[in-house]
């Protein structure tokens, strides 16, 4: 009997070191007592760890004066500092110069180079954002340090793939460029492909953003372009480190930010939200049969409190975990940056669409993780 107790007790702790309480939108410490610094952030889990990248935001300004930090933890809940993994430097010009801006970095392994690749928005010191340039870095190890490689824009020259008609065509809508925006005639050439165009060149704007690797391998670049009008999803190289030159262009003058991407039972999920700046809107939620599209539309996904401005927040990823995906979001909070909270909310399935339910506290199982 007394050893039908003891497994039974070992069995029991076992169960309970795998459930993880969530208080979205509460104070989360880290292992040092401070609220985690990591907005905007991702996830990528390696080897049974979880690695945390995010925005070090400071008390009185979201310029970038630190630089991309890194956490790591093991069940998800008990967080781990393991420091700046990017820092911004202190060279004049240099594009990571401090009081640039670093948003929303995301990080993908690659199992061929065995290098960890961190993709970010960039936009460059006293330029606004007027830069939109996604930034590049490599590690060896998942926590970095990370070798900065490069920022630019996307695909320079490089015409969508889903752009019916040739470029002599798409000449036309420059007669709209200087054209009074919000007018029915200017949308039109927006959907059709004004930004686009202008940006052919030198490259498409690129803000916010994720990366995405598929099940055969092969990682995409999702991101916020033609002046946030539209956004675009960009094939990677083997590496991950460059654009392939395979890119589309998806829900065309939408006005769509904050993407967050997840598979599914062989369907493609994207959340995104509107752009309202710093204050909270209706998330979105787009379906696709490939990442190549097509892209369709579908309702907010969020239900219950505050469900119209999703919660007080703005989506940054999707982790997948265990049978379970969870949304992330951060609130934003710019009068006093370092203080933005983190909404986690479970993604469930209901007659087909993924909804996700405000809770005040939940429980996540996090035995086992898919993106291992």
């Amino acid at each position: 009997m007394k050893y039908c107790l003891m497994f039974w007790m070992s069995m029991m702790s076992m169960f309970l070191m795998a459930q993880v309480t969530v208080c979205p939108g509460e104070i989360w410490p880290d292992d040092r007592g401070q609220h985690i610094n990591a907005h905007g952030g991702g996830i990528l889990c390696h080897n049974g760890r979880y690695y945390w990248f995010g925005e070090h935001k400071s008390d009185d300004t979201s310029a970038a004066l630190v630089g991309i930090t890194c956490y790591s933890s093991d069940n998800l809940s008990d967080w781990h500092y393991e420091g700046v993994a990017l820092p911004v430097t202190d060279v004049p010009g240099d594009d990571l110069e401090r009081g640039c801006t670093m948003e929303r970095p995301k990080v993908i392994y690659n199992a061929r180079t065995g290098k960890f690749v961190m993709w970010l928005h960039l936009e460059l010191k006293g330029k606004g954002y007027s830069a939109a340039r996604y930034a590049v870095a490599v590690a060896d190890c998942p926590a970095g340090p990370y070798r900065y490689l490069r920022s630019g824009r996307v695909n320079a020259g490089i015409k969508p793939l889903d752009m019916e008609g040739d470029m002599a065509a798409l000449d036309t809508l420059d007669a709209w460029k200087d054209a009074e925006w919000w007018t029915p005639q200017w949308r039109k050439a927006v959907k059709d492909g004004l930004f686009m165009r202008r940006d052919f060149a030198d490259g498409q704007m690129a803000r916010d953003q994720t990366v995405f690797v598929d099940v055969d391998g092969r990682a995409y670049h999702i991101y916020s372009s033609e002046e946030n009008l539209t956004l675009q999803i960009a094939e990677l190289t083997a590496d991950y480190t460059a654009h392939s030159g395979r890119f589309i262009r998806v829900a065309a003058g939408g006005q769509n930010e904050a993407p967050a991407i997840f598979r599914y039972d062989g369907t493609y999920w994207l959340i995104t939200s509107g752009c309202t700046g710093w204050a909270p809107n209706k998330a979105r939620l787009f379906s696709a049969p490939s990442i190549w599209g097509p892209w369709q539309q579908h309702p907010n996904p969020c239900r219950g409190k505050d469900a119209d401005i999703t919660f007080g927040g703005q989506g940054t990823f999707v982790l997948p975990v265990g049978d379970t995906f969870v949304f992330m979001a951060d609130i934003w909070r710019p009068k006093h940056p370092s203080d933005a909270r983190y909404v986690w909310l479970p993604i469930t399935f209901e007659d087909g669409m993924p909804v996700i339910h405000w809770h005040d506290e939940w429980n996540l199982d996090t035995k086992k993780a898919r993106n291992e």
